[in-house]
């Protein structure tokens, strides 16, 4: 399931995209357009500025706007930056694995089973874009 920060995020940037050619955006204009609270939004997207996937301006004219094209933005690299795993189980994580106690990989069912559903997950997420998301 997405954190509630992680669907602010992707609120946040889906508006950001339908915004672009206006220039930077600013915060609050952001908060209250998606209804999201406005210091909880500042801490994402200064996760999102930090990670490279956001740019800011400051003084008049200034806010916020994509680094890079939102076509070039996948919804994967944005769950994981600010949820971790995108897997169900450690033991199947691409970029966080972690062995499962009590259990060995090479003969548990459950294991292979999570390594498809991660594999169709992947299939969709990190082929779909921020840019996938918008109305345009």
């Amino acid at each position: 399931m997405l954190s509630k920060k992680t669907q602010y995020a992707f609120q946040a940037l889906m508006y950001l995209a339908e915004k672009g050619k206006e220039g930077p955006v600013l915060i609050a204009e952001i908060a209250k357009k998606k209804k999201i609270p406005l210091k909880f939004l500042e801490n994402i997207l200064l996760e999102l500025k930090n990670a490279g996937v956001l740019e800011s301006k400051k003084g008049k004219g200034g806010g916020y706007f994509f680094a890079k094209n939102p076509k070039e933005v996948p919804l994967a690299q944005i769950m994981r930056l600010l949820d971790g795993p995108i897997s169900l189980l450690p033991c199947v994580s691409l970029y966080f694995y972690e062995r499962c106690k009590n259990c060995d990989e090479k003969v548990c069912g459950l294991h292979g089973v999570m390594s498809q559903v991660r594999d169709a997950n992947l299939k969709i997420l990190e082929k779909k874009t921020i840019a996938d998301l918008t109305k345009h």
